[in-house]
């Protein structure tokens, strides 16, 4: 249509769009290619021509009806019970675009939609979720505390953040870290368990300078675990890792042994 419309700028055509209705009757044919377009031309084109004088005279009620029908298949209510079960955020998201849609037109209800959902996007990623991790018993898996019986160290504290560091949780990610760090008188280590993290951005790259700062102040190392690979490459570019007062352990399991062993011998 984009192609169609760029065109006929150049040639005096008229501009091209599609409907809703005449997509869902399309659809409900059982149209599976674009030649369902021709045909359909050719159709109107003979109705226009053999069959005007036959609904000439149809009320403009009647027409109404016919497209109200054609587009009932289009109206799902279903999704508005199943975002309300599953989460509270997306049900509005959702609920303002129908309103909006219905009340003010297609184009602002798309846009409230999008909008809406650009700002639970920030909200949600602002403040991650984060757990203090420990090792299932007799296994190398590191799991939250709060879910699962872990052994746990003393010296040893292990946060697993579960999104990807940007300027919108840079503090968040700090905030927390120094709370779960106040909580333990003995700590000697704290490991960032990065499985999760797929971006650091300059904002977080200066948030975990800050940290790495602090807890040295204090005589704790810090110390990351499971970076992936383009994240490690960028760490690498920075010089951080020189100033970096702990490791970069390949697996948290690693880290584990390793710590265990370091506050063993001290």
């Amino acid at each position: 249509m984009g192609a169609a419309n760029l065109a006929a700028s150049f040639t005096g055509g008229f501009p091209v769009t599609g409907g809703f209705s005449r997509s869902i009757v399309n659809y409900d044919a059982g149209s599976n290619t674009p030649a369902s377009g021709a045909y359909t031309a050719i159709g109107l084109a003979g109705v226009s021509l053999f069959l005007t004088p036959l609904i000439y005279n149809l009320p403009k009620a009647t027409l109404a009806a016919t497209i109200i029908v054609a587009v009932l298949s289009l109206v799902n209510f279903s999704v508005l019970k199943k975002s309300w079960y599953y989460s509270k955020a997306d049900f509005a998201a959702v609920a303002a675009t129908m309103c909006i849609t219905l009340l003010m037109g297609v184009e602002l209800g798309i846009t409230a939609g999008v909008s809406i959902s650009i700002l639970i996007h920030l909200y949600r990623t602002s403040r991650p979720h984060m757990a203090v991790v420990g090792q299932v018993p007799k296994t190398e898996h590191y799991r939250n505390v709060l879910r699962h019986d872990v052994l746990t160290s003393p010296a040893i504290l292990t946060i697993r953040v579960d999104e990807s560091l940007y300027f919108a949780n840079a503090r968040f990610l700090e905030d927390r870290i120094y709370q779960e760090v106040a909580k333990k008188p003995e700590l000697q280590h704290v490991v960032l368990m990065c499985s999760a993290v797929n971006i650091i951005d300059m904002s977080a790259l200066e948030s975990l300078e800050a940290i790495n700062e602090r807890l040295k102040a204090t005589g704790v190392t810090f110390h990351f675990s499971e970076v992936k690979g383009p994240v490690m490459d960028r760490l690498n570019k920075t010089g951080f890792l020189d100033i970096l007062s702990g490791e970069v352990f390949l697996s948290q399991h690693q880290a584990q042994l390793s710590l265990r062993a370091q506050s063993s011998g001290a």
